[in-house]
């Protein structure tokens, strides 16, 4: 019986893929894996970490590039949702879509989360403030549970800060996979992601009182983006060549407008997820290319911090708060000082992110073979 139900799921695929392949499909040039994509992963995750090191860069070199460290997080929603918008293409004709799409972003989000949740809280004097007991009852912990602590006016841990933008991708796939799996026609997909680029920078503008500054539809840029570069490389027959072109275009012409016209007004970060997405589709279309600059980002250290860079994310403040005694000792010297903590934090960052990564985080990602 079970076996008649596996093929009557291969053969119902089978009718599915018959009828999507002409319209979606990965083109023949564009391999499975992109490894220049974890290069990006590490510029993304570096520039955070160096933007909450600012304030100890005032006056140096790298201070005015370290304030703009916050939109790395930008570029992680656009490789995020080019990559997971991939999969979902990809699989959705296939048996089990459900089951494997969530059970795989599980094994990917959950551990990492819960282990962070779980040292923010039994640490909580250190972390949050007050007893256990009491953070329990005042923290937002069951905001964390379901990924809403981006909704609400809530004043969350420095440690707890960074999951607002995991909140947003969780929230974002728990309606974008249904969405990719019913709307057949890639026009229908297109539209939806066309109507998100529009009406993010319009609500950033209207900025209504209940919007919180993390609010999921004030950041739909970037995420939109990255589905939109991945429907087009499925959908869409141009050439390598012209792709190329297109990401070397955005590129340009986003970060040009994000450090002109688009500078402190609502379409900042619609500018920059046209930069981004630019960049991640250069990278794409150039992948395998034998230059420095994409060298640079398929091996070496972007490339090994896009591989830890999940824990990296995640934990880099609770390390910072952790270490918090060696920025004592090194307040009376200055700028020295200053550069000393800056060291010292990514040095301690880049340890406890590779522990996790060998020791956490790559065993749990094995279970992934069963779905």
């Amino acid at each position: 019986m079970v076996k008649d139900e596996e093929r009557r799921d291969e053969e119902r695929w089978d009718e599915e893929r018959k009828l999507t392949t002409v319209s979606v499909r990965r083109p023949d040039w564009l391999p499975a894996y992109i490894p220049e994509l974890q290069g990006l992963r590490g510029i993304a995750v570096l520039a955070v970490v160096f933007y909450h090191c600012a304030s100890r860069l005032a006056g140096a070199w790298i201070h005015s590039a370290a304030l703009w460290g916050w939109a790395g997080v930008n570029l992680f929603f656009v490789l995020s949702g080019f990559l997971i918008t991939s999969i979902l293409l990809e699989s959705r004709s296939r048996p089990h879509y459900f089951r494997n799409f969530y059970a795989r972003r599980v094994l990917r989000i959950w551990p990492m989360y819960v282990l962070l949740l779980v040292v923010v809280y039994l640490e909580a004097p250190w972390f949050i403030g007050p007893s256990i007991a009491v953070a329990v009852k005042t923290a937002p912990w069951l905001a964390y549970i379901f990924f809403v602590q981006n909704l609400f006016h809530l004043t969350l841990p420095p440690a707890m800060g960074p999951t607002w933008s995991l909140a947003i991708e969780e929230q974002y796939y728990f309606l974008w996979a249904p969405m990719v799996r019913l709307l057949k026609r890639p026009r229908m997909l297109a539209l939806v992601l066309t109507a998100a680029l529009v009406a993010s920078p319009a609500l950033r503008f209207s900025n209504f009182a209940w919007m919180t500054p993390t609010h999921t539809l004030i950041h739909l840029d970037g995420i939109a983006w990255g589905s939109l570069l991945a429907l087009g490389l499925h959908t869409l027959q141009l050439s390598r060549r012209a792709w190329l072109l297109l990401g070397l275009g955005g590129l340009v012409a986003g970060i040009w407008a994000a450090a002109t016209v688009a500078g402190g007004t609502a379409f900042l970060d619609s500018a920059l997820g046209v930069g981004f997405a630019g960049a991640v589709l250069a990278s794409i279309a150039s992948t395998g290319a034998r230059n420095p600059l994409n060298a640079m980002l398929r091996r070496g250290p972007l490339a090994y911090y896009g591989r830890i860079s999940y824990g990296l994310y995640m934990t880099h403040i609770s390390v910072f708060i952790f270490f918090g005694w060696f920025d004592l000792h090194m307040n009376p010297y200055g700028a020295a000082g200053n550069w000393a903590i800056v060291v010292f934090r990514l040095a301690m960052t880049t340890v406890v992110a590779t522990v996790l990564w060998y020791g956490f985080e790559s065993q749990i990602l094995k279970l992934k073979r069963h779905f």
